[in-house]
């Protein structure tokens, strides 16, 4: 996402320095023995990582329902789609979506500030559409590490033909399991977010971005605020 990068690595940072880590060794991807700092490493690594790629991520939300995150660079930008509503963070604005019925409005506001993070307003009607994003999951992961009594455990899997690395926290603030693909996407995330329980798990990826995916819906009527923000 644009501007997000420094703090995102930040927080990785953060977790890697303040997590205790439980559960057996496994295996990285050459199948060599990992210990367990090496697997808290590897996971912020690979969320780091992420921030620098171009891809496409679909989730299965429950109810049938479905999300997406888009992500491509030169110049950085990320679109999130998600039942009723889409937010896009580009370097010419931060744009909601919202649908109601047939009709779609977008309201553009000022972008993120050159090297800052966007307001964690930003993300809060994506969460409560049932879509968690990566420095939403980040941020949990470092309140978790910041919490002495919080457990957490560390698994794979496979989602979407993807292998992933699984975090498991069990804390007195809210349980919640994240997963996070080799190459770094957000592979399934299930816990409380806010309160209202949330799960999506990843139903495909690719390392191609439509670059429709950042423009406005077609028809949308448009609220151009940036111009009062600035």
């Amino acid at each position: 996402m644009p501007a997000a990068s420094t703090t995102l690595r930040m927080l990785a940072v953060s977790v890697i320095a303040s997590l205790t880590v439980t559960g057996c060794q496994a295996l990285d991807d050459a199948g060599r023995a990992i210990g367990r700092s090496d697997l808290v490493n590897d996971l912020a690594a690979r969320l780091d990582r992420a921030l620098e790629l171009t891809y496409s991520a679909d989730y299965q939300l429950p109810g049938g329902q479905t999300a997406s995150i888009a992500q491509a660079q030169q110049p950085a930008r990320s679109a999130y789609t998600y039942p009723g509503g889409r937010l896009t963070v580009t370097d010419e604005a931060t744009t909601r979506c919202e649908t109601t019925g047939a009709r779609t409005t977008c309201t553009l506001e000022a972008p993120p500030a050159p090297n800052s993070k966007p307001s964690v307003a930003v993300f809060t009607e994506a969460k409560r559409r049932g879509l968690v994003t990566p420095p939403v999951v980040v941020g949990m992961l470092t309140e978790a590490a910041l919490d002495p009594d919080a457990v957490i455990t560390q698994s794979d899997t496979t989602l979407a033909g993807r292998h992933a690395t699984c975090v498991d926290v069990r804390q007195t603030a809210g349980n919640f399991t994240a997963c996070v693909t080799t190459e770094g996407a957000l592979g399934s995330f299930t816990g409380q977010v806010d309160g209202k329980p949330v799960e999506l798990a990843l139903s495909r990826y690719r390392e191609t971005v439509d670059q429709t995916a950042f423009d406005l819906p077609p028809g949308a009527g448009v609220v151009d605020r940036r111009t009062a923000d600035s």
